[in-house]
Parts: C-alpha cells; structure tokens; sequence
C-alpha cells in the first residue's frame, strides 16, 4: 500500500476521506489488514508527509488510531490525550494539520470504559490530572438521562458521558478556531466525531 502525495491527498474529499476512515474500521474488525510495505512507506515519507486525517483520540493503549482505522505510516495526524480533551496547543496542532498540510478531516475519538472520563466522574483529584478531568465536567453536567448512580462504577453513565465529551469538544473546536470553523464551512474539512467501542472495536461515528 503507498502512502498519500501531494496529488492524491489534494484529489480527496473530505467525504472521501471519512470513507477511508470507516472502510479501515471494517477491516480491522474481519482481521483484513491491508498489505502494506512499512519499510516503502517510510522511504517513501522522507522527504514529506501528506496525512489526510486528524484524529484526536485518548492516551488509552487500547484505542491507536493507525490500527483501529488500519492505516499505514503518513496517512493520520495522530493527537493523543486523555479523555480526548482539548486545548490550545492542541487546536493549534489541528490548524496546522488542516490549514498548512491539508488534512481532509478531523475525528474526534472517544471511546467505552475511558479512564479519564471513569476519574472525573469520580470527581477524582490528583496533581496535574486535577485540571484536566475538569475540562470532562460539562459532559458530566450535560448527561441527564442518568439519575441515580452517577458515578464511575456505572458504565452506562460513564460512555454516555464520553459521547457528550465528544460532542462538547467538537463545538469547542468549532467555536475556538476560525481557522478550522472558515474551512468546514468552505467545504475544505469535515469534523466529526465518533466513539470506540474497546469490546467489539467498532468505530461507531456520529452525524453532527
């Protein structure tokens, strides 16, 4: 499998390019990787990178966008945090992916059973990671359905606030950067958002 050029990636919509994304899924689930020379695309990436995605997922070990998406090396633009947060260091790096390399799409991953979002339902609070399971709090906050148990030890609870986490981070997205909100608005990407099931594998993506 070739990695993307210049001319390939400027030919690809960013409809396109979500196809890509939910074809790689499929694959990965029925174990059809695609035969790919690691050793080719790395010569072939040496002198320049043209990823047509950009996916902000969590730190998990279980949730690595190149093999959940099955894609090979300069094909994702890989932004990794948890809880799949943002800030501006972050929105600065999607910028770049969209605005200066011509990234076709942007994902925001969430997933089932995330850590960062089981802590800040917990109201846990440590060091460093005090701050950021507090930017998870308006998810919390957003999630009405559950009524009783709203806690970390209820798993529905907890991926139903992933899925708003979701939703919240692609708003913030939209509403924080001009840059970005300027080129979905032009047609130039698409920013969306899906959650990953860690017991099935299953990219579930949403319409926003």
């Amino acid at each position: 499998m070739w990695a993307h050029t210049k001319e390939s990636l400027e030919k690809l919509s960013p409809k396109q390019a979500l196809e890509f994304l939910r074809e790689g899924n499929v694959r990965f689930l029925n174990n059809l990787k695609t035969n790919r020379n690691l050793l080719k695309q790395v010569n072939q990436t040496s002198e320049g990178q043209f990823p047509f995605a950009t996916i902000l997922s969590c730190i998990d070990s279980r949730t690595s966008a190149e093999l959940i998406f099955d894609q090979g090396l300069g094909d994702i633009f890989s932004i990794r945090i948890a809880g799949n947060i943002l800030n501006d260091d972050i929105l600065g790096s999607m910028e770049f992916a969209c605005g200066i390399a011509n990234s076709k799409i942007i994902v925001v991953l969430g997933h089932t059973r995330c850590g960062a979002v089981t802590g800040a339902c917990n109201n846990l609070r440590t060091g460093h990671l005090t701050g950021l399971l507090n930017k998870i709090s308006p998810a919390i906050n957003k999630e009405t359905a559950t009524k009783v148990d709203r806690n970390g030890q209820n798993l529905t609870f907890v991926n139903n606030v992933s899925a708003i986490n979701v939703h919240l981070t692609i708003s913030q997205i939209r509403k924080q950067s001009n840059i970005l909100d300027d080129l979905e608005k032009d047609g130039k990407i698409i920013i969306v958002g899906g959650l990953y099931d860690i017991e099935t594998g299953v990219v579930s993506f949403y319409d926003n």
